[in-house]
C-alpha cells in the first residue's frame, strides 16, 4: 500500500501539476501536428484517469496490452522487454520488467538505463559515507561516554550538534573550498570529479578513487554526529544497569565489561539508526553529488529538474522510494535479530 501511495503521488505531482509534457519535449517549436503526434504516442490524448492506468500498467510486472499497434499499450518487445503469456483476442497479458518510460531529453534512452548507469555510483557514495559515519561515530561515542563531563566530552557534544544542524549542501561547499582549493597543494584533491574520468588525451575512462573522499566525508558528517551521540547516550544508560555492576563485582576489568557486556547492548539502537540513515543517503546525496560533480543518481535528478525531464525524475524518485521501503523492512528484521526482546512468537 505504501508503494501504491508513492506511485499515485508521483503521478499526480508530475503529470497533473507540471503542465503538458509534449510541450516540454518540443520546447519552443509548438507545431500542432507534432504536439498531437507526441500526445498520442505517449498516451496523453487520454483522460487523466486513463493516463494513470497506463502508468500503473507500465510499472506492473504483469500488464495488459492492446493488439493494435497505434495504441499506447501495444506490446513492443524492445520497449517493454518481456513476453506475452496469454492471448485474449483484443488484449494480451504480458510478463515484463517494470517500464519507467524514456527520457525526454536523451531521446531513445530509457529511464531504466539511465538509473542503471548512475545508481551504482550513488550506492558507492552512500556506503562509503555510512561506513565513515558508523565507524568514527562509534569510536567517538565510546570516548565521549568514558570521558563524561570532561572538556573532550563537551567538545564532542558541540561538534556533533553542529554536524547535525549544518545542511549538506553548505557542508559540501565548505569542504570543497577548504580541502580542494585552499589546501589543494597539500591534499591533492579536486573540487569536482567522479569515480571514472576521461583523461585529456581521450584514451578512455580511468578510475580516480580520490574523488570519492570529499563527497563521502561530507555526506557522512550528519550520520557521524547522530551515531556519536546515540552511542554515548546508549552506553551511559547501559553502564548504569545492575548487571554491569554485577560484572564489576565479579572482578572483570573496565575494558572487559565494556567489550563483553555493555557495548553489544548499547549498539542495538545505533545499528538501527545507521541502517535508516543509509536510506536517507540516497536523497541526501542529491546536492552533494551536484556540487562535487559526482555522476550519481542525485546529480541526474538535478539535471532532470533543470531540463524538466519528467520520466527521469519520476523514475528516480520511485527507485528511491522503493529503496526506503526495502531498507526499512530490513532494519525491522535486523533489530529483531540484535534484540530478541522485540521478536514476536506465535
Amino acid at each position: 500500500m505504501t508503494l501504491f501511495g508513492v506511485i499515485t503521488v508521483i503521478f499526480l505531482l508530475f503529470n497533473v501539476m507540471q503542465g503538458d509534457p509534449a510541450r516540454m519535449m518540443l520546447d519552443q517549436n509548438e507545431d500542432p501536428k507534432q504536439l498531437a503526434a507526441i500526445r498520442k504516442n505517449l498516451g496523453l490524448d487520454q483522460p487523466v484517469w486513463v493516463q494513470y492506468l497506463y502508468y500503473l500498467n507500465d510499472l506492473s510486472p504483469i500488464s495488459l496490452h492492446s493488439v493494435q499497434e497505434d495504441n499506447y499499450t501495444y506490446f513492443n518487445k524492445n520497449k517493454y522487454n518481456g513476453k506475452i503469456i496469454f492471448d485474449a483476442g483484443h488484449y494480451q497479458l504480458a510478463l515484463k520488467t517494470p517500464y519507467l518510460r524514456e527520457s525526454f531529453q536523451k531521446r531513445g534512452k530509457t529511464v531504466t538505463d539511465i538509473i542503471a548507469e548512475t545508481l551504482p555510483n550513488t550506492l558507492l557514495l552512500a556506503v562509503s559515507a555510512i561506513l565513515i559515519g558508523f565507524s568514527m561515530g562509534i569510536i567517538l561515542g565510546i570516548i565521549s561516554a568514558l570521558k563524561k563531563d570532561s572538556w573532550l566530552d563537551r567538545l564532542l557534544l558541540v561538534l556533533t550538534s553542529v554536524g547535525m544542524s549544518i545542511p549538506s549542501f553548505f557542508a559540501a561547499i565548505l569542504m570543497a573550498w577548504f580541502f580542494a582549493f585552499v589546501l589543494e597543494k597539500y591534499t591533492g584533491l579536486n573540487m569536482t570529479g567522479s569515480l571514472y574520468e576521461v583523461d585529456d588525451y581521450g584514451t578512455g575512462k580511468h578510475l580516480n578513487i580520490k574523488n570519492l573522499i570529499l563527497p563521502a566525508i561530507t555526506l557522512g558528517i550528519r550520520p557521524l554526529a547522530v551515531i556519536t551521540q546515540l552511542t554515548r547516550n546508549s552506553l551511559l544508560e547501559i553502564l548504569n544497569k545492575d548487571y554491569i555492576r554485577t560484572a564489576y563485582a565479579k572482578g572483570l576489568t573496565r575494558n572487559q565489561v565494556i567489550r563483553k557486556h555493555a557495548l553489544k547492548n548499547a549498539l542495538n539502537p545505533v545499528v538501527t539508526a545507521a541502517s535508516g540513515w543509509f536510506a536517507g543517503m540516497l536523497t541526501g546525496s542529491v546536492f552533494v553529488e551536484f556540487i562535487f560533480g559526482w555522476n550519481g543518481l542525485g546529480k541526474e535528478i538535478v539535471n532532470a529538474l533543470n531540463t524538466l525531464d519528467q520520466p527521469v525524475i519520476m523514475g528516480a524518485v520511485l527507485v528511491i522510494a522503493v529503496a526506503f521501503i526495502i531498507i526499512n523492512i530490513l532494519v525491522d528484521v535486523l533489530y529483531g535479530v540484535l534484540d530478541p526482546r522485540v521478536r514476536k512468537f506465535d
